[in-house]
């Protein structure tokens, strides 16, 4: 019979002790097992030790999480977290340089630890870690250590943020301006600066007043690729924390240092590869960027204002100055005024007479005539090109330049997610983006002037705008997707792929969609599913063997700790364990937890998971709760929680944890696979079906053949020595048979041959 679920059996050891292999009840308190143990060794006073993790990251078994150990969990006896942190407490006072660095590195290890950070905080330890930090003059070794420590304790939420001293403040600011001071004090101090500022308003503007935007671009441009992430990290910490005018204010005064094209050349197109934490903070810097076009986007014109007034004559001025300058002494009001109104009508405007009411709809709002404007100033040859060439068409072929711009500027607002909050996962972003100053600008300058082109290529009228306007967002969305690494290079491709490419491509996937919809062809779907989705299966299986890199989110902020997470071999055992940046593919020795599948009972996503649940107090983030998951093992409280880098990667490792418990694949990634699978398959078996249309009804079985005197004699078979067996016995048998074998072989089967 299995063991009970409240027994396990574990091994326990000790320094100079031959191990013990007992079986734990998980009914029986802690204190008494812990007696057990010491009377085992003789030991005294057992309530002076604790059991520990002999591996990973050696937590302390304590009554919360006790149930989490398995069946050939291998524990450590150890002194106590209270015993641990008193000692340690008392070493790092100690006047013993020695002392205290080994204390101060041991302390770092163990802080990661809840309940000894609990016991070490309980005795006032975090003042003792301030001392050293504001009275210390120290840059080496212990000083690590110290801001180690200090982070990992500050990471369990015991403590606020906001009760740290000014004195301290200044002290790890000081150590981010200084030039000769260790890269990984640096880095710690980022890091702990990063996590201030978003706690109040009041450490905000301490960190923005102390550490200026040139210092972070400093730290920016070194080789030390963690030190530049953690700089970065700062930065977007500090963009994410201003309010609107600030932000404005910095990405000005960024802007103005040419940090994109530093972005551009030196991590972007750098020989070390590209991240996934640095790839999250490029998408930030993009997403904020360009949501500071979202208060013109919103903003409606105001037909009393002077200065928009002003902009929107400067378009009629910028395309018919010649001729408004040689008529204005000449003409009454009211003649101007009427020139003025067909002016705006050939410049595209619906409102000749008010052309400000073009601008009322809020999206997109002033944003379309600041990038009218941006047009006809920075590029007025093909301004003025786009405007006479439309003016000298019939009334009905006219591209409206305004009413063009205006579309086509909500459309761009919509692919590039303006006015949309940040992801926390999210790592898509453009290069070219950090390729070009006014990106937003230069990138509607190259797609008017695409419209314009499409126009003429669709050969189309008034009536046609709208579609014109959807093939022009499909020409946009399929380049984009392409990830073109400059404006150029996107400008090339987007006028390649001009109309009749666009048709063809629908054309294609059309006649597609078309021969798949054929009632043999979905008959011929539905027999070669099985086959694909145990293919599909085994893939998410071998994908889970692989293993993926998982990073520990809070409700604080993205945090640094990565922990990874594989399949055994024999699909038997789930192993994890937490490991370090940089480490992409650990061995599975190395990883000391595990789950045994037969354990597992169910998987939980979204908002069921447990870890986001515990957030629900706070705003949740939407993108987060698509990609987290949970596994439910031994009884349901106890679950193992993850959150996916990327919605592909949730796709695959939830589809591969229900074919481990027996349930159907539920992802979209798995249709998708499917559907490509299928597609493939059907070619590869209708190829000599190309250009035939198949029927959808099946043909007439034709009726068995009126002679069926025919037969082959099996007694004449093969010679051992090589010689031919006869042939049929006459040539009209063989015609017959022939014949025969040709029309009704779907039809009437021979009688099973008899010996």
């Amino acid at each position: 019979m299995p063991p009970p679920k409240d027994v396990v059996k574990i091994a326990i050891q000790m320094v100079g002790a031959i191990p013990q292999l007992i079986e734990l009840q998980q009914t029986k308190p802690l204190s008494s097992v812990l007696k057990d143990v010491c009377d085992a060794w003789s030991l005294p006073n057992a309530e002076r030790y604790a059991l520990q993790y002999a591996d990973g990251r050696q937590t302390y078994i304590t009554e919360s999480n006790r149930r989490d150990i398995k069946n050939g969990s291998i524990l450590r006896l150890t002194t106590s977290p209270d015993q641990e942190a008193e000692q340690l407490y008392i070493g790092i006072q100690s006047k013993n340089v020695d002392v205290k660095t080994d204390s101060l590195k041991k302390l770092a290890s163990l802080s990661q630890d809840v309940t000894f950070a609990q016991e070490f905080i309980s005795r006032n330890g975090l003042k003792q870690i301030y001392s050293i930090v504001e009275e210390g003059n120290d840059t080496g070794e212990m000083l690590a250590h110290t801001l180690k420590a200090f982070t990992e304790l500050m990471e369990h939420d015991f403590v606020s943020w906001e009760n740290l001293s000014t004195v301290f403040i200044k002290k790890i600011v000081s150590y981010v301006n200084m030039n000769a001071v260790d890269a990984s004090i640096q880095q710690l101090s980022l890091s702990i600066l990063e996590n201030m500022v978003p706690t109040s308003r009041l450490l905000f503007e301490v960190v923005k007043k102390e550490v200026t935007l040139d210092r972070l671009l400093t730290h920016l441009q070194v080789t030390n690729a963690q030190l530049q992430l953690k700089a970065m990290a700062l930065l977007i910490a500090l963009l994410l924390s201003a309010t609107d005018a600030e932000r404005r204010g910095m990405m000005d005064y960024l802007r103005e240092k040419n940090i994109r094209q530093f972005i551009h050349k030196n991590i972007i197109h750098s020989s070390e590869p590209l991240g996934d934490e640095m790839a999250h903070y490029l998408y930030v810097l993009q997403s904020v960027s360009l949501n500071l076009c979202e208060h013109r986007m919103k903003m409606c014109m105001d037909p009393y204002s002077q200065e928009q007034r002003d902009l929107l004559q400067s378009l009629r001025q910028a395309a018919f100055e010649s001729e408004s300058e040689a008529s204005a002494g000449t003409f009454s009001t009211e003649r101007r005024r009427s020139l003025c109104a067909k002016e705006f009508r050939k410049l595209g405007f619906m409102n000749n007479s008010n052309p400000a009411e073009d601008l009322r709809r809020a999206p997109p709002g002033l944003l379309a005539l600041d990038n009218m404007v941006y047009f006809s100033r920075n590029t007025p040859n093909a301004y003025s090109r786009f405007i006479l060439e439309n003016s000298s068409r019939e009334d009905k072929h006219e591209c409206p330049f305004a009413r063009s711009s205006i579309q086509l500027t909500l459309i761009l607002c919509e692919i590039l997610h303006i006015g949309e909050p940040c992801s926390e996962t999210a790592q898509a972003f453009y290069p070219m983006f950090f390729g070009q100053d006014h990106f937003f600008e230069e990138l509607f300058c190259i797609c008017i002037q695409l419209v314009n082109k499409t126009w003429k290529e669709m050969r189309a009228t008034q009536e046609d705008f709208d579609k014109v306007m959807q093939v022009v967002r499909e020409q946009i969305t399929r380049t984009l997707s392409l990830k073109p690494t400059s404006l150029e290079l996107f400008k090339t491709r987007v006028n390649a792929l001009n109309y009749s490419e666009i048709l063809k491509l629908r054309q294609t996937e059309r006649l597609h969609q078309e021969e798949t919809l054929a009632v043999p062809v979905l008959e011929l779907r539905e027999k070669l599913k099985p086959e694909l989705l145990e293919l599909i299966r085994q893939q998410r299986l071998l994908h889970l063997c692989e293993g993926t890199l998982f990073r520990k989110i809070s409700s604080r902020r993205r945090q640094d700790k990565l922990w990874y997470c594989r399949l055994s071999p024999n699909h038997k055992v789930l192993h994890y364990g937490d490991v370090e940046e940089g480490v992409q593919s650990p061995p599975i020795e190395s990883l000391t937890e595990k789950i045994p599948v037969a354990d597992m009972k169910m998987l939980l996503v979204g908002k069921e998971c447990p870890h986001t649940k515990e957030k629900s107090s706070g705003k949740q983030n939407k993108d987060v709760l698509e990609l987290a998951f949970s596994i439910v093992h031994d009884v349901e409280e106890y679950c193992l929680n993850f959150i996916a880098p990327t919605r592909y990667e949730f796709c695959l490792w939830t589809d591969g944890l229900n074919v481990l418990l027996g349930k159907e694949m539920t992802s979209e990634r798995t249709q998708t696979d499917l559907d490509v699978l299928l597609s493939m398959e059907l070619k590869l078996r209708l190829l000599d079906l190309e250009n035939i249309s198949i029927p959808d009804d099946p043909p007439p079985i034709p009726k068995p053949p009126s002679n069926l005197n025919f037969c082959y004699d099996f007694s004449h078979a093969e010679h051992p020595r090589g010689r031919r067996a006869p042939r049929a016995r006459s040539r009209s048998s063989r015609r017959t048979g022939r014949r025969c074998a040709f029309t009704s072989a779907s039809s009437w089967e021979p009688p099973p041959c008899t010996p």
